[in-house]
């Protein structure tokens, strides 16, 4: 990205609408995560100096989706039957979802925005375990993030957002191509250097950062790839809408080829296996909402 689009965008962080951060005890939670030596009982407590966060997180683990056959009534018991890897891709997702609740639906439906983006994390990770990717919830939570930087536009120029969707349908051209034109850089560019304020892993801001154009870093083409496919995918079934689905981007070819999915894994398939989980999933996440 050149240094002129990145300016505009800080512009945008720097405009007098308060960007929402992430709480500490988010973290708190990344650190003893990170920390070999952390244990559950770190975890757990780190967790319950939130009890919004806790209430939300139980609420999840016992519903539907987990189907587990008992009641579980603490984050550390919950440790135990989800994982840490799961657990922490609940976190991101509730904390983050809880941040953006002040969007009026008039700018934007968030209950919409908020299904498409829980379906390409699901597509993501359903893709990304077909490749045989050992971390799949990290896909997940990229897939979910990766439409992140249109509610900072809503939230920073809603004029603007109008203006982009007007140009969509009278010059009939994709969303980012609208965004660049009017805008001068695309909601991916922001939801990058969201994701690198925030001090989320590279991993994350390189991917969301990229979804439109995934051979852009060369470092994690496969990986955004994967969120480029998802988010054609879902865009294509319908599955909510972040804005983008009246006017989607053709999906690029190489994204595809560069998946190397194996033999009998077709667009096909993988629609119809992500349209048969999207329900479950979109209930249990948009509960954190």
């Amino acid at each position: 990205r050149s240094w002129d689009e990145l300016k505009e965008i800080q512009e945008l962080f720097n405009s007098s609408v308060n960007i929402p951060s992430l709480p500490d005890v988010y973290y708190e939670f990344k650190e003893a995560m990170d920390d070999p030596e952390g244990s559950f009982d770190e975890i757990s407590n780190i967790i319950a100096t939130d009890p919004g966060l806790t209430a939300r997180l139980l609420r999840i683990v016992n519903s539907a989706y987990f189907g587990f056959p008992s009641k579980i009534e603490t984050i550390s018991h919950a440790i135990g039957v989800v994982g840490l890897e799961q657990l922490n891709n609940l976190v991101i997702s509730t904390v983050i979802m809880e941040r953006f609740k002040g969007i009026p639906d008039s700018v934007m439906n968030m209950d919409s925005f908020w299904r498409h983006s829980i379906a390409c994390g699901l597509a993501a990770k359903i893709i990304s375990s077909h490749k045989g990717e050992f971390n799949t919830e990290k896909y997940f939570v990229a897939g979910m993030l990766h439409d992140i930087g249109r509610l900072i536009i809503a939230l920073t120029t809603p004029f603007n957002i109008l203006s982009v969707f007007m140009r969509c349908k009278s010059e009939n051209i994709p969303l980012p191509d609208s965004e660049k034109d009017i805008l001068g850089f695309t909601h991916a560019d922001v939801g990058g250097l969201l994701l690198k304020n925030w001090d989320l892993p590279v991993f994350h801001q390189e991917v969301v950062g990229n979804h439109h154009q995934p051979e852009k870093n060369l470092t994690f083409a496969k990986e955004a790839s994967i969120i480029h496919v998802a988010d054609h995918i879902v865009n294509h079934l319908e599955l909510g809408d972040s804005g983008e689905s009246s006017f989607p981007s053709p999906m690029n070819k190489t994204a595809w080829d560069n998946l190397g999915l194996p033999d009998g894994i077709t667009l096909a398939s993988l629609s119809k296996e992500i349209q048969k989980s999207f329900n479950a999933t979109a209930q249990v996440f948009l509960q954190a909402a």
